[in-house]
């Protein structure tokens, strides 16, 4: 009744899905919002999105507040079964916590208030699925890794204690199997492999690396627990992307010396009286690695050469390292080096990535591949042709490899925006075979050849030209 007297009997009502009325508002309304969610395991974007055109106000992350709980998914299974009742609880409200500072932080930089929220979409791996529902995951821990719930969910956000609007609804996108998530969903949303004709590979890099292959005849997805090397941890002198962290690394083939850039500048530290790097992010770990081995100075095992003729090439405390940055070049007062460590760290996760792709192709019967998309907000600011150096992947014409940032918050949005797609991916999820890799015949001897640089049997004829015949064939 206020708002009809307030509004001069005019009124503007929220209806949602032709089903409910979430809202009521005085006079003329034409701005309505909505907030697209890709739970990481490692960090948690946001969409902010007007629900009458479309368009993307705002984009927020924050890293996960789950890590403190255990950086991957099978360590906050782990934490949910060793603490019965309050390990899940834990884990739940860590990630509500943060998602309601990130709803604050967005509508706030932009004048809005979060009760201004009336629709909201989530996607992400089985077991944060799981955790923001506050489902017990403790089952995905355990093979055959069944999920609670396949199918897509609708959840009034004061029920999940999201400090949205009241009746605001939380679509969560469906799970397609045990490690493959709604996140994965999303990206099938963003880049519809199932209207091509082209044999595509979509690699989720993550933690939790996610993939999908096949066409309009079939689809197949896996998921390889990477670990959280691509984002700088386990790395010695590894750190999030994030000013001051190397982002880019160059070797010169003749004497050996490093060029790098670092988030923040747009000049090689060539060009810089003090470059003042902090660390090496995901990115500039791949650059680094691809770039020894483009080099000579560790061979296709992964091993350092120890005669490199180089200041640069040292061995401290009898183990060896290779120098990217001096001292005087970064403000932690001390050179920045790639160890031997960090190279086998790099390995183990470029290896499963490989293994998945490489037991893919078989269970579809292909010998190579037409297309591959780098998936995920790290996803685009890898160098395609270092991700190919390394062994990320198997060969692909480089021309046909590309980066299309967070396509699960795409897909995320996707969702949020057209509520047909919702039905869309409903359909896609239960049409996708799911490949539990670690049962297929071959996975040891598969993952161990892939842990060379770029494998020690497989061809890669594209890479004829970028690497030398001498160093590829070694």
């Amino acid at each position: 009744p206020e708002a009809l007297r307030e509004g001069g009997w005019k009124i503007t009502v929220a209806i949602w899905m032709e089903r409910q009325i979430i809202d009521i508002k005085p006079g003329k309304v034409d701005e309505t919002y909505g907030l697209a969610i890709d739970v990481g395991t490692t960090t948690v974007a946001a969409y902010l999105c007007n629900l009458q055109t479309g368009k993307v106000i705002a984009t927020e992350s924050i890293m996960n507040p789950q890590v403190i709980y255990g950086e991957d998914v099978m360590s906050r299974i782990t934490y949910a079964m060793t603490h019965p009742g309050e390990g899940l609880e834990k884990l739940h409200q860590s990630i509500i916590n943060g998602l309601n500072h990130l709803i604050h932080t967005i509508t706030k930089e932009h004048g809005l208030s979060p009760e201004d929220i009336l629709e909201l979409t989530a996607v992400g791996n089985t077991v944060m699925h799981h955790l923001l529902l506050k489902i017990n995951p403790e089952y995905l821990g355990v093979s055959p890794f069944p999920p609670v719930i396949h199918e897509s969910i609708n959840v009034k956000a004061r029920d999940l204690g999201l400090k949205v609007h009241p009746s605001a609804n939380v679509h969560i996108l469906p799970i397609e199997a045990g490690f493959v998530g709604a996140d994965n969903v999303g990206v099938l949303l963003a880049e519809e492999p199932y209207n091509q004709d082209e044999m595509v590979l979509i690699i989720d890099v993550g933690t939790n690396g996610e993939l999908v292959m096949g066409n309009r005849e079939k689809l197949v997805s896996a998921s390889c627990a990477t670990g959280p090397a691509f984002e700088g941890a386990h790395i010695k002198f590894g750190m999030r992307a994030a000013p001051g962290a190397i982002e880019r690394v160059k070797i010169d083939s003749e004497n050996k010396e490093v060029k790098f850039r670092i988030i923040g500048k747009e000049q090689w530290n060539t060009e810089l009286k003090n470059p003042g790097a902090k660390g090496i992010c995901g990115s500039g770990i791949i650059d680094a690695i691809a770039e020894l081995y483009r080099n000579g100075i560790i061979d296709k095992s992964g091993r350092f050469k120890i005669g490199i003729p180089s200041p640069r090439m040292r061995i401290n405390e009898e183990k060896p390292e290779f120098v990217i940055a001096w001292k005087d070049e970064t403000t932690i007062e001390q050179d920045i080096t790639i160890t031997q460590q960090d190279v086998r760290n790099v390995q183990l996760a470029k290896g499963a990535l490989y293994t998945g792709a490489k037991l893919m192709m078989r269970k579809l019967g292909i010998e190579k591949l037409d297309k591959v998309i780098l998936a995920g907000a790290f996803g685009s600011y890898i160098d395609p042709e270092e991700a190919m150096v390394l062994g990320m992947f198997p060969d692909c014409d480089l021309k046909n490899v590309y980066a299309v940032g967070n396509a699960a918050g795409d897909g995320a949005r996707i969702a949020l925006l057209n509520k047909d797609k919702r039905v869309e991916a409903e359909e896609i999820a239960r049409k996708v075979e799911y490949v539990e890799l670690t049962i297929e015949e071959n996975f040891q001897k598969e993952f161990m050849e892939a842990m060379h640089i770029p494998h020690m049997h497989d061809p890669f004829p594209h890479l004829k030209g970028i690497v030398k015949d001498e160093i590829l064939n070694q």
